[in-house]
């Protein structure tokens, strides 16, 4: 018997750019390179806006290797919004994927994101936001720790941005919207479609480094929010502060928990060591054969207690039934 093959997911994908010459080549490698199974890119649509780098040259050479990729310039730049709609313009196919030019989607992401529309409940999907700043410096350690914060959020309540795809259920969105994002999860619900988060469709991201980048990246996403909530009525769930607080009590009290315990292994580790000086120094004694902890002792129960494969430790022992 021949079993007919499902449809796939037809999508396009838009990518918007302004200077975007030090990752343009990047993202579009790693569209191009997506694993895909229940999922077709139809389209590849970048849109460069006031462009004054080499990016405009640098599509224009992937579109030689590349017959599904399109380039739309603006002259000038218009804001990330008219450069939506150029792309809604042109989207050959419903589901239309949004992208920053300034991320990098994970080889799965647009799989993982797009298969969530053969559910028709579901108007729009958001990826992971994964930074790579690096955390050693004050700014970078913020960008991880709010991108943190937002995972857990997202897990509740999505709260989408830097790669979305979504029905396209409109033409165009208003030019004086700012937070795009947040103005398709508005139309969606109001058409009583799902908001969904994909925590396995990853997007890499660079985040601010310096602290007026912190500031003015905030600032601008605050002011554009305000604005959404003023003239077009919809609120997104990061700007109730109930459960954001709850989330960073949950940071604060892990942080104050692994703090109780650095200090009773630093405790531990003193007394410990000034009865080894006690026993070295006054008794003489140097433990050749020591008094045996036994309760490390219990490594073969532990192994039948909780199912451990000792050849692959991160894998269970499967067990007959």
């Amino acid at each position: 018997m021949i079993v007919e093959s499902k449809k796939k997911i037809e999508c396009s994908i838009g990518i918007t750019a302004h200077n975007e010459e030090a990752n343009i080549a990047k993202i579009l490698h790693a569209v191009r390179s997506q694993r895909l199974h229940q999922v077709k890119i139809v389209d590849i649509i970048v849109v460069a806006s006031g462009c004054t780098d080499r990016t405009i040259e640098i599509v224009e050479e992937s579109i030689a290797i590349e017959p599904r990729l399109q380039l739309h310039v603006q002259a000038r730049r218009e804001g990330k919004t008219s450069a939506i709609n150029i792309f809604l313009k042109h989207a050959a196919t419903n589901i239309c994927v949004l992208e920053s030019g300034d991320t990098i989607p994970h080889e799965d992401a647009i799989e993982n994101m797009v298969r969530m529309f053969d559910d028709p409940a579901v108007g729009m999907t958001g990826a992971h936001k994964v930074p790579v700043n690096t955390p050693e410096h004050i700014v970078g350690f913020l960008t991880h720790l709010r991108l943190k914060m937002e995972h857990q959020l997202c897990l509740e309540i999505p709260r989408l941005g830097e790669l979305i795809a979504f029905r396209k259920l409109f033409d165009q969105i208003p030019s004086d919207v700012a937070m795009d994002e947040a103005f398709v999860e508005a139309i969606m619900i109001r058409s009583g479609l799902q908001i969904r988060y994909a925590p396995d469709a990853v997007v890499f991201n660079m985040g601010p480094e310096t602290v007026s980048d912190f500031v003015k990246q905030r600032r601008r996403n605050h002011a554009g929010h305000l604005h959404l909530k003023a003239k077009y009525g919809y609120e997104v769930s990061s700007m109730g502060a109930g459960r954001l607080a709850k989330i960073a009590f949950d940071e604060i009290w892990g942080a104050l928990r692994l703090i109780g315990i650095l200090v009773w292994l630093a405790i531990l580790e003193g007394y410990s060591r000034l009865l080894g000086w006690w026993d070295y120094k006054v008794h003489k004694r140097t433990h050749v054969v020591w008094d045996i902890a036994w309760t490390t002792k219990e490594v073969k129960r532990s192994i039948e207690t909780e199912g451990i494969n000792i050849t692959s430790p991160h894998l269970p022992i499967k067990r007959d039934s």
